[in-house]
């Protein structure tokens, strides 16, 4: 029987954003589930949403904004089972690209709710099953847009600091952009790999 995992978008990434990552997981055996959500919502709703849709699942992948989500409902609900989670460019620390954009009245609107989370902050896995960590390395983003030049090493988006995790079992750095993090044949690969063995290869 396949196993489940659930897939979590990133900001403003409709759930059809998954559908290669899906379909390379697919081939290593997974079914995978995608969490819809209104991105521009109240955090804490969306947070208990997951939780609800998750119910006893207990394989994970997030992108961005929905590997934040992961992590915090992981870390608030221990009923729920997570025998193995990856993050994708997750920004769980903060995010200095967001905090620029949030300068511009159109960036306060386009990201609601969640504006609160890319203030600097402690990111903690408090669970002892396998968390992984996929962070990208090429400054190719929306960044320079609004602001200028990240912190080497970067995704053009999310800097590589800004996806460490307190307890995280591994992290593998990828020569990708933020949002090509989810079309990549390489990430796909050690996210599957990550869910199976609780490693990077």
């Amino acid at each position: 029987m396949k196993r489940e995992v659930v897939l979590a978008p990133g900001l403003w990434m409709p759930a059809a954003a998954m559908v290669l990552l899906a379909a390379r997981l697919a081939r290593h055996g997974y079914k995978t589930q995608v969490f819809a959500y209104w991105a521009r919502g109240p955090y804490e709703e969306n947070v208990e949403a997951l939780a609800r849709f998750a119910g006893e699942k207990a394989l994970f992948v997030g992108h961005s904004l929905g590997g934040v989500l992961l992590l915090d409902m992981l870390n608030r609900h221990p009923e729920i089972a997570a025998e193995s989670v990856v993050l994708l460019g997750a920004p769980v620390r903060g995010c200095l690209a967001g905090r620029r954009f949030a300068r511009a009245r159109l960036g306060r609107w386009m990201m609601g709710a969640c504006c609160p989370l890319w203030e600097e902050r402690r990111a903690r896995w408090a669970r002892g099953t396998p968390l992984g960590v996929v962070a990208g390395t090429l400054p190719v983003g929306l960044a320079r847009t609004f602001g200028g030049v990240l912190p080497a090493p970067n995704d053009g988006v999310v800097c590589v600091e800004e996806t460490t995790v307190e307890g995280m079992r591994a992290r593998a750095l990828v020569r990708q952009g933020h949002s090509m993090l989810i079309l990549s044949r390489r990430v796909g690969e050690l996210a599957a790999g990550f869910l199976a063995a609780g490693r990077f290869a």
